[in-house]
């Protein structure tokens, strides 16, 4: 019945639940209707498939061993896991022990042992996406957790997914969050993709500003309205011609949360079970566990594997992502992917940026600048490049470090 259970919560796909209960397709749905209608008195004795058969000892310990493991991870308050994952301890016996049982004998050896959690009832979305292109919408999102228990920091993990196919776009772990580490998620995707026809963020600051929450932020006034204000990421959106709508809640952006708990529950437990101490093993882990996402596994709406549902919409012109393209004379992809200020030229063809004076070669007295800002983290260096009446005036190289404000 536990199976039953995850099945009808949408936990797992029919084919997985046939396959453990050793069920044709018409008997599996018979047993999923009349559990549905009457749990209560609903009860299944099917030969063969006897939740509490016997297992080998080495199995037994094993399973044991597994569930022992999360549920330290669910009493530690400080990572993001809530519940017992039954496939990943299945996936986890077959990946490292070569032990294979079936996903009901491990829930109800779960339930005999005191480590079963009843989850609560699904919140229905209160706004649904529907799409039928790939390209058509792209949501984005961070969440910031301890991934690791062998950490004493927690990361952020900024993730990108194409809502048609499911597949994630990018994926990467950080250590601070700020409009960069996303105007560089943009970058990924847009050059290994090409750009999207709307992107679907949160109503975060880096992605929004809102009237009166960002009223108090460096340069923007009382008087300025929600949307008045275009951040840093949204304007590389704009000049790269792609769409934004914002979710107006956590709910609504319901597609996401599945491969986001997935990631989640996936990274947070192979790093206890290999004790990973450092960014750089966590991010080894991730990329790992996206290219199984995106590869192997079988999403539970579309029942396709995303990778696959993905090339075949590029193949049958299903797609709305269009090449990434340079476009103006002499602009190159650090005038797009950049963070951008505005400045007055003196009389001396001189600015003063973040404590700088800086010469600005070709320069128009009196008349704005554009800066477009990028920085080169592992040189320790940053350039700033020169725009004006949309003449590419030339650029100049400055330290990392003396940049007082300005944060990559």
């Amino acid at each position: 019945m536990a199976i039953l259970e995850n099945y009808l919560a949408k936990e797992i796909g029919a084919e997985e639940a046939m396959t453990n209960l050793s069920l044709k397709k018409s008997q599996f749905f018979n047993l999923a209707s009349q559990y549905k209608n009457d749990s209560d008195n609903f009860n299944i004795k099917h030969r063969g498939n006897d939740g509490n058969r016997r297992i080998s000892d080495q199995a037994e310990e094993n399973i044991l061993a597994e569930l022992e493991v999360e549920q330290k991870l669910i009493n530690d308050k400080n990572i993001p896991i809530k519940f017992y994952n039954y496939s990943a301890i299945k996936e986890s016996l077959e990946e490292k022990h070569q032990i294979k049982v079936a996903l009901s004998t491990i829930i109800n050896r779960a339930k005999d042992n005191g480590y079963y959690i009843e989850k609560p009832e699904r919140k229905i979305h209160d706004r649904e996406v529907l799409t039928n292109l790939a390209g058509e919408l792209t949501q984005h999102d961070s969440s910031h957790h301890l991934w690791s228990p062998y950490m004493d920091k927690k990361l952020y993990l900024i993730t990108t997914i194409d809502d048609y196919s499911r597949l994630l776009l990018y994926a990467e772990l950080v250590e601070q969050e700020n409009a960069w580490k996303h105007i560089l998620a943009l970058k990924s995707v847009f050059l290994q993709y090409g750009c999207p026809l709307k992107y679907y963020p949160d109503q975060d600051s880096i992605f929004r500003f809102v009237k009166n929450r960002d009223k108090h932020r460096p340069h923007n006034n009382y008087s300025k309205f929600t949307d008045d204000v275009d951040t840093q990421w949204k304007q590389v959106l704009i000049e790269c011609q792609v769409g934004i709508t914002y979710a107006l809640s956590p709910q609504a952006k319901g597609k996401v949360e599945r491969p986001y708990r997935w990631l989640q529950d996936r990274i947070v437990r192979v790093a206890a079970k290999e004790k990973i101490t450092t960014t750089e093993g966590l991010r080894k882990v991730l990329k790992e566990l996206v290219n199984k996402y995106n590869t192997k596994w079988v999403h539970s709406t579309t029942k396709e594997i995303p990778i696959a549902r993905f090339e075949n919409a590029l193949k049958n012109n299903k797609s709305l992502f269009k090449s990434f393209k340079i476009e103006k004379v002499n602009q190159t992809i650090d005038d797009i992917f950049c963070l951008k200020a505005e400045r007055i030229v003196d009389s001396y063809r001189k600015i003063s940026f973040d404590g700088l004076e800086l010469r600005v070669p070709n320069g128009i007295p009196r008349q704005t600048v554009n800066l477009k800002i990028a920085p080169d983290t592992k040189k320790g260096l940053v350039k700033i490049r020169f725009w004006q009446n949309d003449s590419f005036l030339g650029e100049v190289l400055e330290k990392l470090e003396n940049l007082s404000t300005v944060r990559f």
